[in-house]
């Protein structure tokens, strides 16, 4: 094994998750500025997380139920719409061309 591509500065860090009010201490390399007082009465760099074991679905047993369903229905509006309005656009060429061949026949 290499010697010089580990870290050597591991230290005690505190991870908090503020939305779950959840906090350990454990060692870690991740810089910080801040810092946080431990239930031992030290103080240890402190680095938040925005998602812990305490807060996520797998952990906790929640589960987020998505709307398959609304999602297709908005999909199949949005291509209803799309061919309609091609379908608008193509009358409109088709007029304007018949149109100009009418123009054209009347100006001869």
């Amino acid at each position: 094994m290499k010697s010089s591509i580990h870290p050597t500065n591991y230290r005690p860090v505190v991870f908090s998750d503020d939305q779950a009010k959840f906090a350990f201490l454990t060692q870690s390399t991740a810089q910080t500025d801040e810092e946080i007082k431990w239930e031992d009465g030290n103080t240890y760099p402190l680095i938040k997380v925005h998602i812990s074991s305490a807060s996520h679905p797998f952990f906790t047993g929640e589960e987020k139920i998505i709307d398959t369903e609304g999602r297709v229905d908005r999909f199949a509006a949005r291509q209803k719409a799309a061919e309609e309005r091609r379908k608008a656009l193509a009358n409109k060429a088709k007029k304007k061309s018949a149109q100009a061949a009418k123009k054209a026949t009347a100006d001869k």
